[in-house]
């Protein structure tokens, strides 16, 4: 053989390593019908006799039947958990006299934000503190009568006024304590307010309901105030709702608490129950809207952005094998099965993938051993096998 024949030799290597298993005739370049199962008389590709020392690595399992899970992938958004979101507003009219929080400012809950002056607050303080000694001296009165009345001092009529007395100026001085608290005033405040010890009475505080981040700012020093209007929104990001639309055939399949997949662009996978499946079908696109309540605490996911989402039911079982038995030799996907003889590879037609399992339609039987660890081994043999038998041709 001339060196120019020895290189000649080459492309046809390279051709033969390409297609792996052959050439074939033809007929090759229409669709194949899918395989039949195997068993022990159905012809297969070259028998592989892997080396000695190949034989340790190489590990079987049995072909059974399984439930391999179906998986549903849709588009979702995160969002902001609403049980997690408050906006701060004012009850009363006044004045911004000090901003204690700034945007982006992490605050605790009862974090003060805002000091509002206002005449309101002063007249109610007034009104307060009036009520406050009348309902004091109608107790002292309707007790001194209920003495008198135990020794029949007084008259029936005379007790009974005083008791509508202090009845009546007890519910005032109730009534306009309960606005002051509802205005974010403490006990400890009213208290001090009492015994004439309190020296910002006039300013209406303003405190954070929630531990979490200032994502939203509305006032600043010396800003006039509005009853109603919002000032704060302060929210907690570490737990996010995550929405996303099935067709109403795919939502019929899942139920709550059942446990989906958030996948966010370039990080990593979360677990996150479903907590919510609309019992109305959207009236456009005709789908359910689900929704999935995931920890946030590292703060992965931000509200707005998009994600995946995935759900897997399981069905009926049926035959399958790990996924990760299952290669490509040329252009056949298939699994190396295990015979007395040796090895072969056995092309097989593939359903549903999921949980680390592949469904077999066709290909092989209940039974049969494949090739579970050495997989990588016997198709590096195969090539071998078919580039010799190549360069001999």
């Amino acid at each position: 053989m001339t060196h120019g024949m020895k290189r000649s030799r080459w492309p046809l290597v390279v051709a033969l390593a390409a297609l792996l298993v052959g050439c074939g005739d033809h007929e090759s370049e229409k669709p194949s019908a899918p395989p039949e199962h195997i068993t022990a008389d159905t012809p297969l590709l070259r028998m592989i006799q892997p080396p000695a020392a190949m034989q340790g690595r190489i590990r079987t399992e049995p072909v059974a039947a399984r439930r391999v899970p179906e998986i549903v992938t849709a588009p979702g958004e995160v969002s902001l958990d609403l049980k997690q979101v408050a906006k701060v507003t004012s009850k009363i009219e006044g004045q911004a006299v000090r901003v204690y929080a700034q945007l982006g400012d992490r605050v605790r809950a009862g974090q003060p934000l805002v000091a509002i002056g206002s005449l309101q607050l002063d007249q109610l303080v007034e009104e307060y503190l009036v009520a406050k000694a009348q309902a004091d001296v109608a107790e002292n009165s309707f007790r001194r009568s209920e003495r008198l009345r135990a020794d029949q001092i007084i008259t029936e009529r005379r007790f009974v006024e005083e008791r509508g007395r202090h009845l009546e100026t007890k519910a005032r001085y109730q009534h306009i304590r309960e606005k002051l608290m509802n205005m974010g005033l403490t006990e400890r405040e009213l208290t001090e307010l009492e015994q004439g010890t309190h020296e910002q009475s006039h300013r209406y505080t303003l405190t954070a309901p929630i531990a979490g981040t200032v994502v939203a700012q509305n006032i600043v020093l010396g800003q006039g105030v509005a009853p109603g209007q919002e000032l704060f929104e302060v929210v907690d990001p570490s737990r996010v709702w995550v929405f996303a639309n099935l067709p109403i055939e795919q939502a019929r399949r899942f139920k709550v608490g059942d446990q989906g997949t958030i996948v966010p662009k370039g990080a990593e996978p979360l677990a996150a129950p479903l907590t919510y499946l609309s019992p109305v079908a959207d009236e456009k696109t005709r789908t359910i809207r689900i929704r999935f309540e995931v920890a946030n605490r590292e703060g992965r996911l931000k509200p707005h952005e998009y994600v995946d989402v995935r759900l897997s039911f399981g069905g009926l079982p049926t035959l399958a094998v790990p996924a990760s038995v299952v290669t490509m030799v040329g252009n056949d996907r298939g699994v190396f099965v295990q015979r007395e003889q040796g090895y072969a590879f056995a092309p097989v037609q593939t359903g549903r993938e999921g949980d680390g399992w592949v469904e077999i339609l066709h290909g092989v039987s209940e039974g049969d051993r494949v090739v579970s660890d050495g997989v990588f081994d016997l198709k590096n043999v195969l090539l071998r096998e078919h580039i010799d038998s190549g360069g001999e041709g």
